[in-house]
């Protein structure tokens, strides 16, 4: 297994961890972006919906008890003789507001119908960016630690006085390499002296 280090350079390792702290920031602030927005969301259905479609269920049963009641003033007070009152306009009317009606009971039925799917959903999104997060504030701090530890072993290995004295030299202008990889075989003992086989 090798020991030496090839590196390119230094300055690509401070790129990386510059990139990982953006990434950080940036990534942070879309997921408290999205957890807003959606929370936005949920309320609107569940809370703002809900109370405007109950409101309009009971507005719209006025009216209709509104209508009733002058269709019911038409044909006791507008009837001449023995004709009847044909009421066409308190019909209409009348018409119109139960229609009004059964759809404000429909968006009401369909509000309670979705509440709790929505809120479900809602609560699953929200564990998957808790899960999200959690990468976000534990393993990038600590992918740009290791990336600092590594900037600086880096930096003091840069700033080693080298076999000719002087820091930061080049290993090349300084002689014959000094290191060894690990997993070199040792070198093979000299022949004995005379060339021949030892008695």
């Amino acid at each position: 297994m090798s020991t030496q280090a090839d590196v390119k350079s230094i300055d690509t390792l401070a790129f990386v961890k510059a990139a990982f702290a953006a990434f950080t920031h940036e990534t942070g602030q879309a997921l408290s972006e999205c957890e807003m927005q959606g929370q936005r969301a949920v309320d609107w259905i569940c809370v703002d919906q809900a109370g405007y479609w109950k409101a309009e269920c009971r507005r719209m049963t006025e009216l209709v008890n509104k209508a009733l009641r002058d269709l019911e003033y038409c044909k006791a007070y507008k009837k001449v003789g023995d004709n009847q009152p044909s009421c066409i306009e308190e019909k209409k009317a009348l018409e119109k507001a139960r229609q009004r009606l059964a759809r404000a009971e429909q968006k009401a039925e369909a509000v309670r119908r979705w509440t709790p799917v929505v809120q479900q959903q809602f609560r699953e999104a929200c564990v998957r960016l808790v899960r999200f997060r959690e990468v976000i504030d534990v393993d990038c701090p600590r992918s740009m630690a290791q990336l600092e530890r590594m900037l600086k072993a880096l930096d003091a290995y840069r700033t080693v006085a080298s076999p000719t004295g002087e820091p930061g030299s080049s290993p090349a202008a300084a002689g014959p390499s000094m290191t060894r990889q690990l997993d070199d075989k040792p070198a093979a003992p000299p022949p004995p002296a005379g060339g021949g086989a030892a008695p």
